[in-house]
This record gives C-alpha cells, sequence and structure tokens, in this order.
C-alpha cells in the first residue's frame, strides 16, 4: 500500500515502515507524523523576532532524505505532483522549498492512505491544487 504512491520505491517505502512500523496510531493526526519526518516548521521566536520557522528539534534523521528522494521521483512520474511543484515555484520558491513542500504534501496523502487502509489513486491535477 504505501509503494503504491508514486515515487515510493523500495527503500524509501522500507525507510517509512522502519522508522513508523507503518502504523498511524501513534501519531494521531498527519501534523505529527508530519512533525516527527522533520517536515514541519516550527517557530523559533524571542522577543521581539517572530516568524522565524526552523526544523523541529526532535525528529526521525533518515525520514526527510526518504521523503525528498520520493518526492524528486514522483516530479518525473506523477502529473499531480509535478503540477503541485509547478505552482510552489509560480508562487516564488526556489526548487529546494517546493520540493519539500511536495514533501509535506505526500507526507499528509501517505497518512491519509493508511488512515483508509487505501492504495494511492492519481486524482486529477486540478484536485491537487485545491
Amino acid at each position: 500500500m504505501i509503494r503504491s504512491q508514486p515515487g515510493r520505491g523500495a527503500v524509501p517505502g522500507a525507510t517509512f515502515i522502519a522508522a513508523t512500523g507503518g502504523d498511524r496510531e501513534p501519531f494521531g493526526t498527519a501534523d505529527r507524523l508530519a512533525a516527527f519526518t522533520g517536515l514541519s516548521p516550527v517557530p523559533r521566536n524571542s522577543g521581539r523576532v517572530s516568524g522565524n520557522m526552523r526544523r523541529p528539534r526532535r525528529y526521525h534523521r533518515g525520514l526527510p532524505r526518504a521523503f525528498y528522494i520520493s518526492s524528486m521521483a514522483s516530479l518525473r512520474s506523477c502529473p499531480a505532483s509535478r503540477a503541485y511543484y509547478e505552482r510552489k515555484r509560480a508562487e516564488g520558491k526556489g526548487h529546494k522549498q517546493a520540493v519539500l513542500s511536495l514533501a509535506r504534501r505526500r507526507a499528509n496523502v501517505l497518512w491519509a492512505m493508511i488512515r483508509d487502509g487505501a492504495c494511492y489513486w492519481a486524482a486529477s491535477p486540478a484536485i491537487m491544487a485545491t
């Protein structure tokens, strides 16, 4: 089921299963899964300084790379991922920021796949854009 997501090959899929056990129960929400993978920024504010975002201190060190690799691979094989990436680039984000944004989106989709017990099905790019 996990490998049905485009771009999620044997190594990124195995890394995810090894880190999480393939279970969503310890996380509760997709946001907690994203925080565990290191894809969810947390604020680093102090005094009058606000708006600084950074990677959380506690996250699994192997998962960001696995999600980054699968996101890069999905750009070639999944039209919905490519459309999301192009939209982020049009918003002014750089390549790495757009790929990390796509990785976060794919973490949300993966969490929903595990929650529903369903394989990935390709939605049209118009649905993914919302």
